[in-house]
């Protein structure tokens, strides 16, 4: 599951080599699904919505919302705008300013790893700014286990740079978020990530 394979992947055999090299990842998408329950969703931005696995399980709970999306990859977004016609989905990097707009949901799954530190921390900082009140971010990623034998994603430098979890709870309640951790299996988690009330 490294980055170039992500970003260089035949987006017909992607969700099998998903399956294959990642098998929780059926129950990572079930989890962000429900850490997306619980509020009123209008509008929804996937970060890296790659063929729209996340989507279509966020969607699933949130049927009437907009969803905006963005990937690097254009033939993997040829294939998501076939299961998502009516959405306004984007050939966009993580680093690159966000769609303009304000979302009640940000999700992401298996992207954010890409992001070195500082990336990750500037991310979670413009997902914030582009919350609206009583809204939710929710990662699900991998990440660098406290313990070596729970790291059993396939992942290696140089695109993939998982980070410890604790480093990525403080960067997000640095932004004013309130993350929770809903879901962890070995080195994949689920953390829903809510505003803080001023």
């Amino acid at each position: 599951m490294s980055g170039s394979e992500q970003f260089h992947s035949d987006p017909a055999t992607y969700l099998a080599m998903m399956l294959a090299e990642v098998p929780s990842y059926r129950d990572l998408q079930y989890q962000v699904a429900e850490a997306a329950r619980g509020i009123d969703a209008g509008s929804i931005l996937d970060l890296g919505v790659g063929t729209g696995e996340t989507a279509s399980a966020v969607l699933a709970v949130h049927p009437g919302a907009r969803l905006v999306g963005i990937d690097e990859s254009e033939p993997m977004l040829a294939l998501a705008r076939e299961r998502f016609p009516a959405a306004d989905l984007r050939v966009q990097r993580l680093e690159d300013p966000l769609p303009e707009g304000s979302y009640h949901l940000v999700v992401s799954a298996l992207t954010v790893h890409h992001l070195d530190d500082m990336g990750k921390a500037d991310l979670f900082r413009r997902v914030h700014g582009q919350l609206l009140p009583g809204g939710r971010f929710v990662l699900a990623d991998v990440v660098v286990p406290d313990d070596p034998e729970d790291a059993i994603t396939p992942v290696g430098p140089p695109d993939d740079k998982p980070s410890p979890l604790a480093d990525q709870l403080n960067w997000l309640q640095e932004t004013g978020l309130r993350p929770t951790v809903r879901w962890q299996q070995h080195d994949l988690v689920v953390i829903a990530a809510d505003p803080t009330t001023a």
